[in-house]
This record gives structure tokens, C-alpha cells and sequence, in this order.
């Protein structure tokens, strides 16, 4: 496995290649079957640029989570035993692969809502205006609890405030989102680089590696750099690897949280029940019930 490098191909063909337990976090964001039938338009009658674009077309509900199914169980193979896996969606994919990831073994630590604070309108009145899309955040499976989370980093870059599973992040809006040669948006669901900070310096340290199979324009990849972590990227479209690359190799300074490290947890000296009768702390004989836990400074 090359590091830091962006992989042309189908991510389901290269994630075969991989070795087992070979990654430390997989971020996933992939199409989200919209099932788009008709264009929207504004209220001045200007069509909304939405996403219509072919990797997100699907036959079927089958031909989805078959397809969600096969990269998934390949991303659960080579995902390492201490590693975690990110997977993000909208209403419309995420709880059809949030149950794949079930089947397969995943275990789900953590929803986080994205709450959108500068979102789309929903032109027609029809809806509520949709505000949010959803982030499942997974162990390997149940038993493996060594994975990666630096509560006390993420505490700290939340001001020292404990960070929620609501995150408020606006679109990827102005200078940060990536244009084609037509002026336009390059890829219809660029996410902001705040979005993959957060995942990333949450669930990784520093010269871990981390693995985007729908790599797109490359936020993961930019957002891996900035904080000191390798990565890898697989994408198909052969204009978004262009625009990655360039996005990439430009970077020139960090994150400063780049070399944030998470504090060790204080162990306490433990003292045994039978020095605490001794010491006439607790009376022999008392019920189980009415026993405490107690630490070495008598907490």
C-alpha cells in the first residue's frame, strides 16, 4: 500500500487489494441514491444544481445494498482490530446502510447529526427544509473496544466543553468549495474539511492512516495532511483525482490541533476491602449493598 496516494479504480475491486487489518480509520461517504426523478427549480424559475450525477443512480433498492454490502464487508476485512469506521448520508441511504453494517458485524458507537447551519430551502413548501445528514460511527464489532477516541483532545478543541453528537458546520461554501473549468461546483457533495476534522482528530493519532473509498475532490485526503495523518483515496472519476491532487499537493502549513495528543487517563491506586476493615473504614459484615469503591485519597 502506497501512503498517501489516490487510487484510480472501482473502490470494491481496489479495496480487494488491501490486506486484512491494515487501516487504522476508513471514512465513508458514499452515493446516496437519491432517486431523483424531475429537476428542481427556485421560485425565480433558475434550476437548482442538485445531484443528478451518474455514480449516484441506482436500478434498485437491491442494486444498492447489494452494492453497499460488497464495499462495506471489504472495508470491515481490512479495517484494523483497533481501527473505526465512519460512514455518512442522508435520509435517503442511511438507514438502509446503517443495517447493512449491523449484518456484517459493525457495532455502532455514535450517531452524529451534521446540522447544516446554512441549508438549502426547500423551494417547494412541500417539506421541511432538511437541515441535517447523519454520521454512524462503528467499532469493527462488539468485543473490539481498543479503537481510537481522544475525548479529552476533542473536549479541548470544544472550548472544555464535552462535544456532543450534534455538530453545527455550514455547507462547503465560497473559496473552500472546488470549482470545474465552467465555473461551476466540481462535484455536487464536497463536504466542508471542518466536517472530516472533527472525525479524524477524533478517532486517530498522529501518522495513522486513514482510507476514503469514495475520495472524491478530496476533503478526507486534505483534512488527513493538515493533521499529520496519512492517507489513501480510491476514486473512479479521473477529473476529481485531478482536482484532489492539486488540492493536496498545494498544502503547505497545519492544523494546529495537528499536534494535540490525547492525556493519559490517571490511574488511581486501588486499596482492598480487607485494609479497609482493618483501618475501621467499613464494618466486617456489612451488606454488599452499602459498600463503596475506594480510592487511594479516600474518594
Amino acid at each position: 500500500m502506497r501512503k498517501n496516494t489516490i487510487i484510480q479504480g472501482d473502490c470494491i475491486q481496489e479495496l480487494k487489494k488491501f490486506p486484512d487489518n491494515s487501516v487504522d480509520l476508513i471514512f465513508a461517504d458514499p452515493p446516496y441514491n437519491m432517486q431523483l426523478k424531475n429537476a428542481l427549480y427556485r421560485p425565480n424559475n433558475t434550476k437548482v444544481d442538485g445531484v443528478d450525477d451518474e455514480w449516484d443512480k441506482f436500478a434498485s433498492f437491491t442494486e444498492y445494498d447489494n452494492f453497499c454490502r460488497a464495499w462495506l464487508k471489504e472495508c470491515r476485512r481490512i479495517l484494523k482490530d483497533t481501527g473505526s469506521m465512519w460512514v455518512i448520508g442522508s435520509y435517503h441511504n442511511i438507514f438502509r446502510v446503517g443495517t447493512t453494517m449491523l449484518d456484517l458485524g459493525f457495532w455502532i458507537l455514535n450517531d452524529v447529526t451534521w446540522y447544516k447551519t446554512n441549508p438549502m430551502p426547500n423551494f417547494l413548501g412541500t417539506r421541511f427544509t432538511n437541515a441535517t445528514e447523519t454520521l454512524v460511527w462503528c467499532s469493527k464489532g462488539e468485543q473490539y473496544k481498543k479503537y481510537t477516541f481522544n475525548h479529552k483532545l476533542m473536549k479541548k478543541y470544544n472550548g472544555g466543553k464535552q462535544m456532543t453528537s450534534v455538530w453545527q458546520i455550514g455547507l462547503c461554501i465560497g473559496d473552500e468549495r472546488l470549482k470545474g473549468g465552467d465555473g461551476k461546483k466540481a462535484h455536487s457533495t464536497q463536504k466542508p474539511e471542518e466536517l472530516l476534522k472533527r472525525v479524524i482528530l477524533s478517532t486517530t493519532r498522529q501518522g495513522d492512516l486513514v482510507l476514503d473509498p469514495f475520495f472524491g475532490t478530496g476533503t478526507t485526503g486534505a483534512a488527513a495532511k493538515k493533521l499529520k495523518r496519512d492517507f489513501i483515496g480510491i476514486e473512479k472519476e479521473a477529473e476529481y483525482i485531478t482536482l484532489a491532487k492539486h488540492r493536496i499537493d498545494t498544502i503547505k502549513t497545519f492544523f494546529p490541533e495537528a499536534d494535540w495528543v490525547e492525556e493519559e487517563k490517571e490511574k488511581q491506586d486501588r486499596v482492598s476491602f480487607e485494609t479497609l476493615i482493618k483501618e475501621r473504614i467499613v464494618k466486617a459484615g456489612e451488606p454488599l449493598y452499602t459498600r463503596k469503591t475506594y480510592s487511594a485519597t479516600g474518594a
